[in-house]
């Protein structure tokens, strides 16, 4: 069997930064064990996997350790594949998942994903999480994620985790989202998943379905600029409502393969 695949960099428009993810097109449903060991061997953040369905696609996105609920760069990134390599001329793509059907547009200069809300309650910190920050948050909140907040720029640029008290807390599939009010954006953050082959994402889409709503009512305004600060970086910008949060942001393709299964 031979699958195409594609490693696109989303929330970005130019290469080697935003968050990478690989796309790979089903013929026919595979078994959940190869399409781990598929995500394993890619060693990107997040593999997802197309498979064309009477109206729209089957969409999952599986992590190099298991697979996740929400995924908003490799949602982006397989739009951007569609519409700019497969020509898709639909005015909006419908995606199946796990969080239900999602909608992506094609915009003037990139695409708009509608998300579902998930606003967080304020919450306690477990220990394991506490002592692993080397700056502890002002504030704490939970959905799937967990959201710290901070009172500036500059704590979220220096936080660090120690992995050895951090990996003792599971927390599958969810995070850690540090945020902050930001100096050139509405508001930053970071986003660090314990257990997780790859500590820190670059750009997690899914994490503003929390954080955007969070700093909505705090700022009282609907559509917010983000940058997510890994060493990678991104740009997602929010527009918040009752109904959801609609993610838009770029993505470039970086390269094309073809997989022998």
């Amino acid at each position: 069997m031979v699958l195409q695949s594609f490693q696109v960099d989303a929330f970005t428009d130019s290469i080697f930064s935003g968050n990478p993810a690989s796309v790979v097109f089903l013929e026919e449903r595979l078994p959940d064990s190869l399409l781990k060991s598929i995500a394993r061997e890619n060693s990107v953040p997040e593999t997802a996997f197309l498979l064309k369905e009477e109206r729209g696609y089957s969409l999952r996105w599986f992590t190099p350790d298991f697979e996740i609920d929400l995924c908003g760069h490799a949602t982006l990134a397989s739009a951007h594949v569609l519409y700019s390599w497969y020509k898709y001329s639909g005015e909006e793509l419908l995606f199946h998942t796990r969080s239900g059907n999602l909608e992506v547009k094609k915009e003037a200069d990139g695409y708009a994903m509608a998300f579902p809300l998930r606003e967080a309650s304020a919450s306690i910190l477990p220990v394991e999480i506490y002592d692993a920050l080397n700056i502890k948050p002002k504030e704490v909140y939970k959905a799937r994620d967990y959201l710290l907040v901070y009172t500036s720029q500059e704590q979220i640029e220096m936080m660090e985790i120690d992995r050895t008290i951090f990996d003792e807390i599971n927390m599958d599939p969810g995070g850690v989202i540090v945020t902050a009010p930001g100096k050139e954006y509405d508001f930053v953050s970071r986003f660090f998943t314990p257990q997780s082959t790859i500590l820190e994402d670059p750009v997690t889409g899914s994490a503003h379905c929390t954080s955007a709503p969070y700093w909505a009512k705090r700022l009282r305004k609907n559509i917010l600029r983000a940058k997510q600060l890994s060493a990678r970086g991104g740009e997602v910008e929010c527009r918040v409502n009752p109904e959801g949060v609609v993610l838009f942001g770029k993505a470039v393709i970086f390269s094309r393969a073809e997989l022998y299964i």
